[in-house]
């Protein structure tokens, strides 16, 4: 998928909206259980009721890599389902990865090619030889954890270098890797203030933003900021609309949210 594919289905949908599948067996309505592949059919009823709400799903690898072999056949049936019945939708493996030359290819491959995502997200600490392998695959794009919305983003990422912070010094430098323009950056809600700041440095590439809701990020002030002309946010929520019910309605209780966001985003869309 094309960046301009993405920013068309953003405005045909009036949404940015990007919904986390974290399925975990603990919180996925017990009914589900009895199913032979509970965390199929839990992801399967989600995006069948919000497909229409939403332009992404990011499924969060380590709730699948923690059921083992079940785990990644579950994974593998829900992207499979994902391209196969909603083509139009972008999406995101998110698996933090990042080791260097081949290791970094053979990551790529495995969730570009194999499993066939738009999208992986990656850490950067390994700096260029773990990122340009992700960014070789052609109309593949590969999403940097640049500034998180997690408590201890402060330990690293903005401590000052030469005077700058660290995430700005990210920024800067992927910002010249060879494939750069396929780049996005994780950048957290909850970190909306900063935004100004990597607008400077990376004024057109699309921002991956979770945080909004459940962990208290305001999708106001970060359209405020972060919001460019081509929209450049895909603005992430996953407990907040998944497990919205844990009875029968969880499908139903789902799609409510995500129309409710979806609502919000559309009169962001209208500020342009």
């Amino acid at each position: 998928m094309t960046t301009q594919t993405l920013i068309d289905q953003i405005r045909k949908k009036e949404s940015f909206l990007c919904i986390g599948l974290d399925t975990d067996l603990d919180k996925i309505p017990k009914a589900l259980l009895k199913e032979e592949d509970p965390i199929f059919s839990f992801n399967k009823a989600i995006i069948d009721a919000t497909h229409h709400l939403c332009v992404a799903y990011k499924p969060n690898i380590a709730f699948y890599e923690a059921y083992g072999i079940k785990g990644w056949i579950a994974l593998e049936k829900t992207i499979s389902y994902l391209n196969e019945k909603y083509p139009e939708i972008f999406t995101i493996a998110d698996a933090k990865r990042g080791d260097i030359g081949n290791t970094s290819t053979r990551y790529a491959k495995a969730f570009f090619e194999d499993l066939n995502f738009d999208s992986v997200t990656i850490a950067p600490y390994m700096g260029k030889d773990s990122v340009e392998p992700f960014l070789a695959f052609e109309d593949k794009h590969t999403i940097l954890l640049a500034l998180t919305s997690n408590e201890g983003a402060f330990d690293f990422q903005t401590k000052l270098i030469d005077g700058e912070e660290l995430y700005k010094h990210v920024l800067k430098t992927a910002s010249l890797y060879k494939g750069s323009e396929n780049l996005m950056y994780v950048v957290g809600a909850t970190k909306a203030e900063y935004l100004t700041e990597i607008r400077k440095i990376v004024p057109h590439n699309f921002l991956l933003v979770p945080g909004v809701g459940a962990q208290g990020g305001s999708l106001t002030e970060v359209c405020k900021y972060g919001m460019t002309p081509n929209i450049g946010l895909l603005i992430n929520s996953s407990r907040g609309i998944i497990y919205a019910s844990n009875g029968e309605d969880f499908a139903k209780a789902a799609q409510h949210k995500a129309a409710d966001l979806q609502q919000q985003m559309k009169v962001e869309l209208e500020k342009l």
